[in-house]
């Protein structure tokens, strides 16, 4: 690859030196400025001229920006340094993950998982299946799911600092958000481009629903942005939730279902309520379930499903599902007396799931405490979809607590005024009572105060509840 075959591959303009600028032409690593080495290309959202300078100094092969400020342009001249710029910083980090998987990893099994809800367990499930089968591989997916956007370049540098480090993989789990932005605009068509990038096998659809909202503002526009995933996967098996309306209008090429009722097809994997059945022969009791939470038997499945299309033994796809612990904030237990769940329900769907699943939990004449987070400078629209889910799905013997969490997060994720009263408003409309707290510590410490040893806490929420368990440790 030469300077020029990349800038016309990412649709970009090259500034200043119109040959790569290290000695020794490009390593093959894209990376950040802070982290990059002689030959490494750095991709940035935005530069200024003291960036450019730091990259020039650093040697590096070139730079990538979106949005060069300041005199960067005129320091790239001056420095006779390759700059880079292109008006979708998108393609360049597709390109990144594309060359990379070519490079580093050629030779690994590629899977990819998107969809609105459930990536995450998905992700984590297929990875801890095959690690736990003895296999070398590497996913995105973390405890907070840092690494699932695939605006920047970091998961093309943790594939290529793992291979250099531990030597090939054989497996490629990625998880790729359904809906991508940046400031407030759209990445059209992300997470087919970053499927296609990927070159996957098997590709994974959990859902389709409202989410990320001001990128996009109908469960139309989520579908026109996940109906190019299957062509991107190509002859790659689509793993697809049968039960989802939207997911089945996709147009797949070779599917492969997942259903939490039964499914008379030879290419589907379903639950029946006691079991979880492929060719209509079970392989996972209840029992044997790591949880048993529907949304997470849908995870569940889907993972199983991957593993299949993959052609992994059924004796390793069974023995990963039923060692398999859950990320974190995925309906994880923190206390026993009372009751305390933690789960990461951020959006409609996840807050009509969880608190379904945890009303079942709940033993006669009990209460349940829906402790939520309001989701902090994430818009009004989203909030009103939020606070509508909550008004759905509080019923009898339950209590309804909301924290702004004030005292935990930073200025990109504080609480709104508009925020705060979209959800005050909807509550007073329909008649819901609630109790509003500005600072997590105290609502969490009030609500276990007034908790019975035999009721449950639910704690939802996006970044305001993610400090909670630490907070509890020190409240119990």
């Amino acid at each position: 690859m030469d300077i020029k075959e990349l800038t016309a591959s990412i649709e970009g303009k090259l500034i200043g030196n119109d040959e790569f600028f290290s000695i020794d032409g490009f390593t093959g690593k894209f990376t950040f400025l802070n982290d990059a080495h002689t030959g490494d290309i750095v991709i940035r959202h935005w530069i200024d001229e003291t960036g450019i300078k730091i990259a020039f100094d650093k040697n590096i092969a070139c730079l990538i920006t979106q949005n060069p400020k300041g005199c960067a342009v005129e320091m790239a001249n001056k420095l006779n340094f390759p700059l880079i710029i292109t008006d979708k910083i998108e393609l360049a980090n597709a390109y990144a993950l594309s060359h990379t998987i070519e490079k580093f990893s050629s030779n690994s099994t590629n899977i990819v998982i998107t969809g609105t809800n459930g990536k995450s367990t998905t992700s984590h499930l297929i990875y801890h299946i095959l690690k736990t089968a003895g296999y070398r591989v590497l996913t995105n997916t973390d405890s907070e799911s840092e690494f699932n956007t695939l605006i920047d370049p970091m998961v093309s540098k943790l594939i290529s600092d793992e291979v250099i480090n531990n030597g090939e993989l054989d497996y490629l789990v990625i998880e790729v958000s359904e809906v991508q932005g940046w400031l407030g605009n759209l990445m059209e068509n992300h997470a087919a481009l970053m499927s296609e990038a990927i070159n996957p096998k098997v590709g994974v659809i959990t859902n389709i629903a409202m989410d990320h909202i001001g990128l996009v503002n109908s469960i139309d526009d989520v579908f026109n942005e996940i109906t190019a995933v299957p062509e991107a996967i190509g002859d790659g098996v689509c793993i697809l939730n049968h039960d989802d309306e939207m997911v089945m209008k996709l147009d797949a090429k070779n599917p492969f279902y997942f259903s939490m009722s039964e499914l008379d097809l030879e290419n589907a994997v379903y639950y029946d309520g006691q079991a979880i059945l492929y060719h209509n022969k079970s392989i996972l009791t209840n029992d044997q379930l790591p949880f048993t939470g529907n949304h997470f038997i849908q995870n569940i499945l889907s993972a199983i499903g991957a593993c299949i299309s993959i052609d992994l033994d059924m004796n390793d796809i069974i023995g990963g599902v039923k060692s398999y612990r859950a990320l974190n904030r995925r309906f994880a237990k923190l206390n026993d007396e009372p009751l305390i769940y933690d789960d990461f329900a951020h959006n409609p769907d996840g807050i009509r799931a969880t608190i379904s699943e945890t009303i079942k939990l709940l033993p006669k004449n009990q209460t349940l405490y829906v402790v939520c987070a309001i989701r902090g400078s994430r818009g009004v629209e989203i909030n009103k979809l939020n606070v509508e889910a909550l008004v759905e799905s509080i019923g009898e013997n339950m209590e309804l607590i909301l924290s702004s969490s004030n005292d935990v997060v930073n200025d990109l994720n504080y609480v709104t005024e508009d925020e705060r009263k979209v959800f005050f408003d909807t509550l007073n409309e329909n008649d819901v009572e609630f109790v509003h707290y500005d600072n997590l510590d105290e609502c969490l410490k009030e609500t276990y105060g007034k908790a019975d040893k035999k009721d449950i806490i639910l704690l939802i929420g996006a970044q305001g509840m993610d400090p909670a368990e630490s907070l509890l440790k020190n409240i119990i």
